[in-house]
């Protein structure tokens, strides 16, 4: 199997949960997702993230997609 391709989204999921004073935990419970998924998404190693759980953090941190992951060029 050929190795993936880097990305180049950076995800801001530490920043929000600190500035709104939310646990890991509690946003997973919240959410619905598992507290490991959610740090997979927040570590940057997640590799999709469905638009129902985006849709729902979203909801959750009262903020925007873009609020959450950014695009970076090289």
């Amino acid at each position: 199997m050929p190795p993936e391709d880097p990305h180049q989204i950076t995800v801001h999921l530490d920043a929000i949960l600190a500035d709104r004073g939310i646990t890991l935990v509690e946003l997973a419970e919240r959410v619905g997702v598992t507290p490991v998924n959610l740090s997979i998404l927040k570590n940057g190693r997640a590799k999709a993230i469905r638009f129902t759980t985006l849709s729902a953090l979203c909801r959750e941190l009262d903020c925007q997609p873009g609020d959450i992951l950014n695009y970076t060029k090289d």
